[in-house]
């Protein structure tokens, strides 16, 4: 599992490991790596882990590597949990962010997918299980790389199911929703890191994480989700975790697309047209007046034939 050290991925593998599976966590940081493993030690339960950071195609290659020597012959099972938020208007995120939140939660998925898939092959059956997000079927403003990231591996979790039943491998896709996580906080840093002076939707959407990530329960569901993918004979294709995820991602289809506009635009604080000219806009999204320009003075009508004729002074009849 890769994103092991926090968050969801941490929670499910110490939930995997307490079932008895054998669990090999990817963790970027070594010296988390450690943590978690001493943390399941404490906890009477046995993990392993590998270094991999998925966004370093190297680093994919030899976790897999790893794995294979640790597994006597290659993973029977894959769950890309990996990300990062990266919140901010989209056009205040530059190019630099927008490839690495493509790079870890689409590209690197799609990495390890193509990795293992091998070994899978040679055993005649394995699973992948892709954790995608609610935000990828429900794009939310002030995080539009982000739903962008995850709606493509939404996507291409349904080809690669396709694909792959051939050789005997099953492909889920997990869509959570809120859970009290890191991620949210992540994402609060991202708006401070990203926001332009005066820009509206930040403040707003600043107390919208805030406030959700006061209110969200804990990730174990999205653990036993994870855990039903890997042992159920027939897997559904997606599986939509948490209430909000499971009254939005519907409601979000079936509503019109104008209609979802409004209520984004009234959630984020997003003004709905340009500030007048008699208007300018203000950081909560609302619009403040200010003074009329004064009117310019009226320019000397251009002077006619007529106007000319009528001002010329009379000139004397002949007798």
């Amino acid at each position: 599992m890769t994103g092991a050290t926090g968050g969801i991925g941490r929670v499910t593998v110490l939930h995997l490991a307490s079932r008895g599976w054998d669990v090999i966590a990817g963790a970027r940081d070594p010296a988390k790596a450690a943590d978690l493993t001493a943390h399941a030690e404490r906890a009477g339960v046995r993990l392993r882990t590998v270094v991999l950071d998925v966004a370093d195609p190297a680093s994919c290659r030899q976790a897999v590597d790893q794995a294979e020597e640790m597994t006597a012959g290659g993973l029977w099972a894959l769950v890309n949990n990996a990300g990062v938020p990266q919140a901010g208007a989209v056009a205040d995120v530059g190019d630099e962010q927008a490839r690495h939140v493509l790079e870890v939660n689409l590209l690197g998925a799609a990495r390890l997918c193509r990795l293992v898939l091998p070994a899978m092959h040679r055993h005649g059956s394995g699973r992948i299980v892709n954790i995608s997000s609610g935000l990828g079927r429900v794009p939310w403003p002030m995080g539009g790389w982000y739903s962008a990231a995850k709606h493509g591996l939404s996507a291409l979790t349904h080809c690669l199911r396709v694909e792959a039943a051939h050789l005997g491998v099953q492909v889920c896709l997990v869509e959570p929703g809120a859970f009290a996580t890191p991620m949210l906080a992540t994402a609060t840093a991202d708006l401070a890191a990203v926001r332009t002076p005066g820009a509206p939707g930040y403040d707003r959407t600043t107390a919208l994480f805030n406030a959700v990530d006061r209110r969200v329960p804990g990730p174990e569901p999205v653990a036993r989700t994870i855990e039903k993918c890997l042992t159920a004979t027939r897997p559904r294709p997606r599986y939509t975790v948490g209430r909000d995820a499971r009254l939005l991602v519907p409601l979000h289809s079936l509503l019109p697309l104008r209609v979802t506009d409004l209520l984004k635009h009234a959630v984020c604080g997003l003004p709905r047209t340009a500030a007048t000219r008699t208007q300018r806009a203000v950081p909560d999204g609302s619009t403040a007046a200010r003074p009329p320009e004064p009117e310019p003075e009226p320019e000397p009508e251009p002077e006619t034939a007529a106007t000319a004729r009528s001002a010329a002074p009379p000139t004397e009849c002949a007798p």
